[in-house]
């Protein structure tokens, strides 16, 4: 979806007679395509037919999307802790949704190892953002490495699965059920990314095709997710038995550094930090950046009511001047209906500063989020009394 690349052996032409140099065996090509034929799409070349399997039966496997009941309630802000989000032990079994609505669905994770074997998302494309952690995602398109803060973009139906450096790992998961892709203002006629977007295409990391030794010996189980059910399947041969592949549609890393913020006379809205679009949300980034330049600007957040926007802001770096007591890995949820902005004297203690030092991930949904039972055992019930002003009345005694 970034550009088009090419990894491996290729025909001259698809769907052609292609055959594999070393046996002389006929190659299966399989068209890995979005929106039925007329979207992004990937060709690859299988030593195997990719339809083969062994079995297929439900799966136990997976993460279970858990909404909670619905109540009356009051409308407040909230604040959540990832940091308490149980561990898991991979990657696959770890993901705990938190919020969702028929467009996205925000999870963390805290893995302590790699997964024992292949993922299916048949309900989204999966952006992944990296807290802690390092290793590389293993797919057919071959190995992508990852570090902390950098995004990295599953296409949906993609088979893959993590494989960590360490055991200290957490991420921060958007599952787009309605696609994902650059915003179009970033892209000249040709579907260049222009000079003034937020990135170039240099800045993405693409898959490396891995030796076939080591391919071949990957898991040759997959656990497939779709309309939030699970299905187990077996295959006789590895999913990543890839000669060569080309297309649009493949698993890129992109490191929040290299996203370009931009600064103006006075504060700028939100907008200028969107870094990628989905259906029905905009995925944006806070990075270290200059402040305004304006002699009178105020470089805080104004306060303001996004009221067609449920906001969601997963903090992971730096010092959050806007909010007190607000840490690494705190999510908020600013839920449309009731205004929002900085913490009581952080507007006005903003003035004069050059320099921002924060570094958070911002989700705006236009449906409203609704939570899950997770969500619930993990919020700190004092983030909403944080704005409360306190009025001291005066008291007249009588004598």
């Amino acid at each position: 979806m970034i550009d088009r690349w090419t990894q491996g052996i290729l025909p001259e032409k698809p769907h052609t007679v292609f055959r594999d140099p070393d046996t002389g065996a006929l190659l299966f090509e399989e068209c890995f395509t979005r929106l039925g034929f007329d979207g992004p799409y990937s060709i690859l070349y299988h030593r195997h037919a990719p339809t083969d399997e062994l079995t297929c039966e439900p799966s136990e496997r997976g993460f279970r999307l858990d909404p909670r009941e619905e109540r009356r309630e009051p409308l407040l802000r909230r604040l959540f802790d990832s940091g308490a989000v149980p561990e898991g032990a991979t990657m696959l079994d770890a993901r705990t949704p938190l919020l969702h609505n028929a467009d996205v669905v925000v999870s963390v994770a805290r893995p302590r190892g790699s997964d024992d074997v292949f993922f299916v998302n048949g309900d989204g494309d999966d952006l992944v953002f990296v807290e802690r952690g390092s290793g590389s995602l293993q797919s057919p398109f071959g190995r992508l490495p990852f570090r902390p803060h950098d995004y990295v973009l599953v296409p949906k139906g993609t088979p893959h699965r993590f494989l960590f450096d360490g055991a200290d790992n957490r991420l921060f998961g958007i599952e787009c059920r309605r696609g994902f892709h650059v915003p179009e203002q970033f892209r000249n006629a040709s579907g260049q990314l222009k000079m003034d977007a937020a990135y170039s295409h240099r800045d993405f990391v693409r898959p490396v095709m891995e030796d076939r030794a080591i391919a071949e010996a990957a898991p040759r189980e997959i656990h497939a997710k779709r309309l939030d059910r699970w299905t187990k399947r077996t295959l006789p041969a590895s999913p990543l038995d890839v000669v060569g592949w080309d297309g649009y549609a493949y698993p890129v890393a992109f490191a929040i550094s290299k996203f370009q913020p931009k600064t103006g006379m006075i504060h700028l809205p939100p907008t200028i930090h969107i870094t990628f679009a989905a259906g029905g949300a905009v995925i944006c980034s806070f990075v270290p950046r200059m402040t305004d330049t304006h002699e009178q600007a105020v470089p805080c957040p104004y306060p303001h009511s996004s009221v067609d926007c449920d906001e969601v802001i997963f903090y992971v770096d730096g010092n959050f001047t806007s909010r007190r007591g607000v840490g690494n890995g705190s999510i908020s949820l600013h839920p449309a209906g009731v205004n929002h902005g900085p913490h009581p004297g952080a507007y006005e203690a903003s003035i004069g500063s050059k320099a921002t030092r924060e570094l958070a991930v911002m989700i705006d949904t236009f449906l409203p989020l609704e939570r899950t039972r997770a969500a619930d055992a993990i919020e700190r019930g004092d983030y909403h009394d944080s704005w409360k002003v306190r009025v001291d009345k005066p008291t007249t005694e009588i004598t």
